[in-house]
């Protein structure tokens, strides 16, 4: 009996080890995929009122966030090759750049930003430079491209089975419970992971809009020299550039204040770098600092220290990568919520459930 044991504690061993490389390989895609599934699940519930198929709701709760997501990134780079090319119109940049780059000249010579355009542009050989560029990195190309799109569909194939089924895993883990520990910690650590995740979401939110109804205020009171382009779309990267930490909305914000100030710069218009200047200072107090300091705590979870969460969003970066934004935070949420329930039971401390402290003169809305 002992060495059936052995033998099938190797094997599990063995598939562990197997399973770990596996997640280890694909750890940024699996970490996306919980963020967005602790991002939609709520959404994904409330969508049961409406009795339709799991399915269908899972479906849908991915769609909330991905499908605008992916438009508004492919609506910003039409809108940023439109943008460059009215540029190169306007100044003569073509002319002293393109005998270096030359896929710039043929950017210059697009007619017009329609399908019919582009296939003429093509046939007239304007895009030639740009296929040539393309075709001596199309190793690396390929490999980027074919790499991300993997990555993506792994994180949409995860967040969508996460979502059907993410009851049964936790029931299996409650599986190994011993004195309610592993239940407790587990309900806890689920519940906070959401408060976080979900927090994030609700915060990029909150600063779309308040990007988007500043950007578009600025704008009505600014000359027209110095207007900043596309509002709606600029608020929107705003807000989703709230994630990246330290930098942040930063990211967005001044290319568009350049943008803003580029033809005042030209022009030599004083009056018109005055009014760019005046939108970094209210961009930097209204849409950059506020927020960060007045929302972010009511977005922060629970039980998660606000600066804790912050030194996450600084440090996971750095030491994981890009996907340390997502996986440094998920790591101090299960770290911390095991420290404040598992480990006190396990050293035998007893411990007072902070929901429950009150002060001597205070009552408990329960208590009515």
């Amino acid at each position: 009996m002992d060495e059936k044991r052995f033998v099938i504690t190797l094997f599990g061993l063995a598939v562990a080890v197997i399973v770990g490389y596996i997640a280890y390989r694909f750890v940024a895609a699996l970490t996306v995929a919980v963020f967005l599934y602790y991002s939609t699940r709520r959404f994904y519930y409330a969508l049961a009122r409406l009795r339709l198929p799991a399915r269908l709701r899972a479906a849908a709760a991915i769609s909330v966030i991905g499908l605008p997501l992916i438009l508004l990134l492919s609506y910003t780079l039409v809108l940023i090759v439109l943008e460059a090319r009215r540029f190169i119109e306007q100044y003569p940049v073509a002319e002293s750049v393109g005998t270096e780059v030359p896929w710039v000249e043929g950017l210059a010579d697009l007619s017009e930003p329609t399908v019919d355009g582009l296939i003429g542009t093509y046939r007239e050989g304007g895009f030639d430079p740009l296929i040539e560029l393309l075709s001596e990195h199309a190793a690396l190309l390929t490999s980027t491209v074919t790499g991300f799109l993997l990555n993506v569909l792994i994180a949409v194939i995860v967040t969508y089975y996460l979502l059907l089924d993410g009851s049964r895993f936790h029931d299996w883990l409650l599986s190994f419970d011993d004195e309610a520990i592993v239940r407790e910690y587990l309900e806890a650590a689920d519940a906070e992971l959401e408060a976080v995740l979900y927090g994030n979401l609700l915060n990029v939110i909150a600063i779309s809009l308040i990007a988007v109804a500043t950007y578009s205020g600025y704008n009505l009171v600014a000359p027209a020299g110095a207007t900043v382009p596309y509002p709606a779309v600029a608020g929107a990267l705003t807000g989703i550039a709230s994630l990246i930490p330290v930098i942040g909305m930063k990211i967005v914000y001044i290319p568009l204040a350049a943008a803003a100030a580029t033809p005042a710069v030209l022009a030599n218009d004083l009056t018109a770098l005055l009014y760019v200047g005046v939108f970094v200072a209210v961009v930097v107090v209204v849409v950059d600092t506020i927020p960060d300091i007045v929302l972010r705590p009511y977005f922060s979870g629970k039980t998660t220290h606000v600066g804790l969460l912050m030194l996450a969003y600084v440090f996971g970066p750095v030491v994981f990568g890009f996907y340390g934004l997502f996986l440094a935070p998920i790591i101090l949420v299960v770290a911390l919520t095991f420290a404040y329930t598992a480990l006190p039971q396990l050293l035998g401390v007893e411990t007072e459930d902070p929901e429950k402290r009150v002060g001597p003169n205070q009552y408990r809305l329960d208590e009515f």
